[in-house]
């Protein structure tokens, strides 16, 4: 199979996921809407800053930033696991199509909201007084970053969703994504928890990420190196879980 083919299909099952979009607006506002609740919510009535030097909201909008990445992947695991109740994905894998074209385009088209949701985040965070010190290559290297960790957070989600199967389970799978995106330094630093909680805090991917962005934006929180962790965590999260999502689909239905 040619790669030509199996990029046409790959782009067919992208514009489906995208029409969609068209079919539940309210779906996808909700999803860009709810990163900015979040971030007025902890900058505003919740605050903080404990142990941060310089403004709170500089430490803050980076940390939610990298929170969003990691939230939000109900919408892909809803639409993955729908699709497998319906018997969509049978009726695709029956057709003379490349195998996992349906997983690529779901994982195009969240990227794509995922990018959308980040410059509307972004621009929030200059609204609320967040600026970005470091060069124009600085805050392109960030939000590769912050895109390429919600890569691999996707692929986690397209796994799980094909293992729960159904709806209801994903409800199940949601529920640990909120301690791991809160066990985290996106809204305190390490340094002001407990030991042995500030040990968990660093060793999360997320905290990597979100520690190498405030470095590149020049924010406080950030500490140089860290550019390389972040690279390498969603690099073997998606070594680990891209070819687990891809052999659990190939084995549906056997």
């Amino acid at each position: 199979m040619s790669a030509v083919y199996v990029m046409s299909d790959c782009w067919t099952m992208t514009r489906r996921e995208l029409a969609h979009w068209a079919r539940q607006p309210v779906q996808v506002v909700v999803g860009l809407v709810f990163p900015i609740m979040m971030l007025l919510m902890f900058g505003y009535l919740v605050g903080g800053g404990r142990g941060i030097d310089g403004p709170y909201v500089d430490f803050l909008v980076p940390g939610m930033l990298t929170l969003t990445m990691v939230f939000g992947l109900e919408g892909t695991m809803t639409a993955v696991t729908r699709d497998l109740d319906k018997g969509v994905i049978d009726r695709f894998r029956s057709m003379p199509m490349a195998d996992g074209a349906v997983l690529v385009g779901r994982s195009v088209a969240d990227m794509l909201q995922s990018a959308a949701g980040l410059i509307l985040m972004i621009g929030v965070g200059y609204t609320i007084g967040w600026r970005a010190h470091g060069g124009p290559g600085a805050f392109l290297g960030a939000v590769g970053l912050l895109l390429l960790l919600r890569f691999a957070m996707l692929w986690i989600g397209i796994f799980l969703a094909l293992v729960a199967g159904r709806a209801e389970l994903v409800q199940t799978v949601q529920i640990l994504v909120w301690p791991i995106g809160f066990l985290s330094n996106a809204f305190a630093a390490p340094g002001t928890m407990p030991g042995w909680l500030g040990t968990a805090v660093e060793w999360n991917p997320m905290s990597a990420t979100a520690t190498a962005v405030r470095d590149l934006f020049g924010n406080p929180g950030g500490e140089p190196g860290h550019v390389m962790a972040a690279v390498v965590w969603p690099l073997l999260l998606l070594a680990a879980f891209f070819p687990l999502a891809v052999a659990k689909f190939r084995r549906l239905s056997r």
